[in-house]
């Protein structure tokens, strides 16, 4: 069993139903839905590019999957996320753009967000405790060769290559694309996105995916809103 812990916007938002129906799975349910033909591109075409995604769910990484050190529980991992989010306060991206990273199709920032890169640190720090140390075989699987030697550093260090100076938010819509299948499959994605991502993005709760065994689908266990124990800011 491996938890990981993700940002994703609430079930009943927008961009998470949109998501959904891309991907073909709405991580808060066990059940998969078929996937539709999107723009140019069929059915089978679009349950291609979005299978890796898919058993993963929307999400925005913050701690990579990892496995519960022996000395806690799932119990003291979700009290722990109370305790975090009650006293952090949200982020707000001012807007997500669709972009390519390492060739695959992702929701990225369109501005650097300093706040985002130091909340993200944050739960990295905070919550390394939980994590039992990478074995060799999970490791290789990382593919370590082909890191940078900060990466290389991390995922030793962290469990992940891409935290801290290394971090890039993103929320992924696909697996590797060819070039040349590049320019269809933007294009479907724009075409679902495109009117959803005028609007902010709030980061306002850490949600607790498990693997309950491996190759199993993502899914949600518990959703923790952030800033519940902050004042509330006074107006005029």
């Amino acid at each position: 069993m491996r938890y990981a812990i993700y940002f994703t916007p609430s079930q009943d938002e927008p961009l998470a139903r949109i998501a959904a129906n891309w991907l073909g799975r709405d991580p808060f349910g066990a059940a998969t839905r078929p996937v539709e033909a999107v723009g140019e591109l069929s059915a089978a075409e679009v349950a291609f590019h979005t299978a890796s995604a898919r058993r993963y769910g929307f999400h925005a990484t913050l701690k990579a999957p990892f496995r519960l050190a022996g000395n806690e529980t799932e119990a003291s991992l979700r009290a722990a996320l109370d305790s975090f989010a009650e006293g952090t306060q949200a982020v707000i991206i001012p807007r997500l753009v669709v972009g390519q990273i390492d060739g695959f199709f992702a929701l990225v920032p369109e501005a650097p967000v300093p706040a985002l890169n130091r909340f993200a640190g944050d739960v990295v720090l905070a919550f390394d405790r939980f994590r039992a140390p990478l074995t060799e075989a999970e490791i290789e699987r990382r593919s370590p060769d082909s890191l940078k030697p900060d990466e290389f550093r991390n995922l030793c260090q962290w469990g992940y290559p891409y935290v801290f100076e290394t971090f890039r938010f993103h929320m992924t819509l696909s697996g590797r694309v060819a070039s040349q299948e590049s320019p269809r499959l933007r294009a479907a994605i724009d075409s679902l996105f495109t009117e959803v991502l005028l609007r902010p993005v709030l980061v306002d709760a850490l949600t607790l995916f498990v693997e309950t065994e491996p190759g199993a689908p993502f899914m949600v266990l518990s959703h923790h809103a952030l800033g519940r124990r902050l004042p509330e800011a006074k107006t005029a």
